[in-house]
């Protein structure tokens, strides 16, 4: 379900037992969606009837539902393996660790407490009935006359990023403590995984234009302007999505390659910046965003073989990649709307062209330079080369940075 394929008129259930929370959530669904069907229960067994009966595009439940709670309605529909997962919020009085551990593994697209946030429901409501932030886009299948280009070349401007790399409900877990969610050790966790910090920082930047703030460019910027709430649903409605995870061998080795390289890439991009007294965070994410688009592609080849498309590995791999790859991130880049001196400098990782540059641009085309060295080569040159020698950086400090 998309903004594109909706259907004329979505269906959805709400499951509350609360008249007070019940009201809210109808008007608040009627003023994002007001061509809705919604069907509403105050009980679980009831909602379970409408659900065998009744194909729904959204399921809103309450976790403390009389009879069958709102859990155990989430649990048997993920027992169903429907792909993609039904969209389905979980509402609940409980805010600590232990509850959140409970739910993680059945991947709620949003887990909202209670007393409800009027606005943070909208925007969730809105994310899921207008923009399509948290469900999946609908690949071509694969048929007479689509070839693996056409089918990239469509899927270019539609494609939702790249897989995860992060086991998110692990990430999550380790962040609870007695209290909730602890953001500084979420930070952490998901700060390695190029797919959720580009996600969370176009979620982080679209909320500061609403707010009226600068531009967020980190992971900790994001999840501070975010909130621990926001911040979760987003994150876990990743999980649910097609191809989050690869599972087909060749291009998970292949995911596995580019999101080393983009490590490598950010932690050189931080050392040099550190040492030269420049943003370091800033620059870091520039490097582990950097192959995203390869990444992204890697997914939507991942959608071609799931259709029942024909896939020469290795050959079509790298050759879709080295076609496809930068077009993906650029599109990418630009549909998520991540801010333009970050996208500033991950163009400086690929290149330098003619004009004045930051020293921030440097530190990044320095960094892709040494994360593509091989192991105690070329260091020489690289020290004779215009990069080094704008930044002032000689042979000394590029063989300490390969020991670091």
């Amino acid at each position: 379900m998309t903004a594109v394929d909706l259907p004329a008129v979505p269906r959805v259930l709400i499951a509350e037992a609360d008249p007070a929370s019940r009201e809210l959530l109808e008007q608040v669904l009627s003023r994002v969606r007001c061509d809705a069907r919604v069907d509403t229960c105050d009980e679980g067994r009831q909602a379970l009837e409408l659900l065998a009966h009744t194909p729904y595009d959204l399921i809103i439940a309450d976790w403390e539902l009389p009879g069958v709670d709102g859990l155990s309605i989430l649990r048997s529909l993920r027992q169903q393996h429907r792909t993609p997962a039904l969209p389905f919020i979980l509402v609940s009085r409980r805010n600590d660790g232990a509850s959140v551990r409970e739910v993680l593994p059945l991947a709620p697209t949003a887990y909202l407490t209670k007393p409800l946030n009027r606005e943070n429901l909208t925007q969730r409501l809105q994310g899921l009935l207008l923009s399509g932030e948290d469900t999946s886009n609908p690949a071509p299948t694969p048929g007479p006359g689509l070839t693996l280009a056409t089918f990239l070349e469509r899927r270019r401007d539609l494609a939702e990023g790249a897989p995860l790399m992060t086991d998110v409900q692990v990430a999550i877990k380790r962040s609870l403590n007695p209290g909730g969610l602890d953001l500084k050790l979420l930070e952490e966790e998901i700060r390695t995984d190029p797919q959720i910090t580009a996600v969370l920082i176009a979620a982080a930047n679209s909320a500061a234009q609403h707010q009226g703030g600068g531009p967020v460019q980190t992971v900790a910027q994001a999840l501070h302007q975010l909130g621990t709430g926001q911040s979760m649903n987003l994150i876990l409605g990743l999980t649910i999505k097609r191809c989050a995870r690869l599972n087909v061998p060749c291009l998970a080795d292949y995911a596995e390659r580019y999101w080393e390289l983009s490590l490598h890439t950010a932690e050189y991009a931080r050392t040099i910046a550190r040492m030269l007294d420049l943003e370091q965070e800033r620059c870091y994410c520039a490097g582990l965003l950097h192959r995203l688009g390869d990444l992204a592609l890697l997914r939507c080849l991942e959608e071609w073989t799931q259709a029942g498309g024909d896939l020469d590995e290795p050959e079509e791999v790298g050759d879709s990649l080295e076609q496809f790859g930068a077009g993906f991130g650029s599109a990418l880049r630009t549909r998520w709307r991540l801010p333009l001196e970050l996208r500033e400098l991950i163009a400086a990782v690929y290149g330098l062209g003619g004009g004045v540059y930051s020293r921030e641009a440097l530190v990044m085309n320095m960094a892709a330079q040494m994360a593509h060295l091989p192991s105690h080569e070329g260091l020489e040159e690289l020290a004779r080369g215009r990069t080094a020698r704008l930044l002032k950086i000689g042979l000394p400090e590029l063989m300490r940075l390969r020991r670091q």
